[in-house]
């Protein structure tokens, strides 16, 4: 595979920061530009960051000394260095959609770990195990805004990526008519840490703003279909969900409750989960996880402090398979939300995109 030269877009806040530390020393992507707000402009990444880095690893040397760039301002000057950008700002959802196709229409492509396209309809949602050829609708965003190269590409939610993967095969199989989910998210999916956020210590907080109606719409578009030049979303089945910020640095939990058309054995959903690959295990894609989905047999798992960090933080844990009295079965599901959820997420959907050729 030919190396990539890359930026990142949001370089100081929580997920820049991950994006950093992930891409230091990728084998396929090259990182030569860091971009953020205009406080930060101009100053060593070292001096941007500042106290402000959330990583217990320390800042990647060969990023210390770059110069950090005006994310708005230098767009045209960042799409000549690059051959695309991973993007994690932290701006008003249409600043930032509006931000994304200015660089998309400056011939660089984008992989967004935001949420403002995800219902944009010509631009692909991707968890790259279950929905990769999703990325087949590009060349019809591209023609919309009249690119070449430029696009926009985008991860999901990052508590989606502990549940959905866990039914995803699962629902060809047998089918699913309903889904009931609680999850239980740390507190670094809010950019925080227990310093920056003092309130979550002995608590919990029943409500985090637009989670449940993304945990209940963003796995319709995940299974929907590529119809001419847009994602028609699936229409079932049904989700419904709570969603909890819980004392937890990283890796969110979900309580899911299924309901089947067809209701499988315990031994048949084993075997499902035990046996499901995607297109990055096919292909051998440097981020991802060699065995997707980890099963555990103990009634106590999984737990977030010890097996957030299965295959690098790429795989999805998942633990108490048990039949429920007024669900077909019940378990629970756990990921890491900076990795698999966020950053990680996005480099194995860029990753996808560059086995696809989509940045030639």
């Amino acid at each position: 595979m030919k190396k990539y030269n890359v930026g990142i877009i949001g370089a100081t806040g929580m997920v820049g920061q991950r994006f950093s530390l992930l891409l230091s020393h990728h084998p396929w992507f090259n990182v030569v530009a860091l971009a953020a707000s205009p406080r930060s402009a101009g100053k060593r990444y070292e001096e941007a960051v500042g106290a402000k880095w959330a990583m217990t690893s320390p800042i990647p040397e060969n990023l210390k000394d770059l110069i950090v760039m005006d994310a708005t301002a230098d767009v045209e000057k960042i799409a000549g260095m690059v051959d695309f950008v991973f993007c994690a700002v932290d701006m008003k959802k249409d600043e930032i959609k509006a931000l994304e196709e200015r660089y998309a229409k400056a011939e660089c492509p984008v992989v967004s770990n935001n949420s403002a396209h995800r219902f944009t309809p010509d631009v692909p949602m991707v968890v790259p195990e279950i929905n990769p050829e999703h990325i087949d609708i590009i060349p019809a965003q591209r023609k919309r805004l009249g690119t070449n190269r430029g696009f926009v590409a985008v991860k999901s939610n990052c508590s989606l990526q502990s549940y959905v993967p866990a039914l995803h095969p699962l629902k060809d199989e047998f089918g699913i008519d309903r889904v009931l989910v609680c999850t239980y998210q740390a507190i670094s999916g809010a950019g925080k840490t227990f310093d920056t956020m003092p309130e979550i210590v002995d608590n919990v907080i029943p409500y985090i703003g637009g989670e449940e109606e993304k945990s209940e719409q963003e796995p319709l578009k995940l299974w929907g279909k590529i119809e001419g030049d847009h994602i028609e979303s699936a229409k079932e089945p049904l989700f419904t969900a709570q969603c909890f910020r819980v004392p937890v640095s990283d890796g969110h939990t979900a309580a899911v409750f299924v309901k089947f058309k067809k209701k499988p054995t315990k031994e048949q959903i084993l075997e499902a989960w035990k046996n499901f690959k995607g297109v990055p295990q096919e292909c051998n894609l440097p981020s991802a996880p060699k065995q997707f989905l980890h099963y555990f047999e103990e009634d106590n798992r999984p737990q977030a402090k010890l097996d957030r960090m299965i295959e690098n933080g790429m795989a999805v844990s998942v633990g108490r398979l048990r039949e429920d009295n007024q669900y077909d079965y019940k378990f629970a599901c756990l990921s890491h939300n900076t990795l698999r959820g966020a950053a990680g997420g996005a480099v194995l959907l860029a990753e996808l995109l560059a086995e696809k050729g989509y940045f030639d």
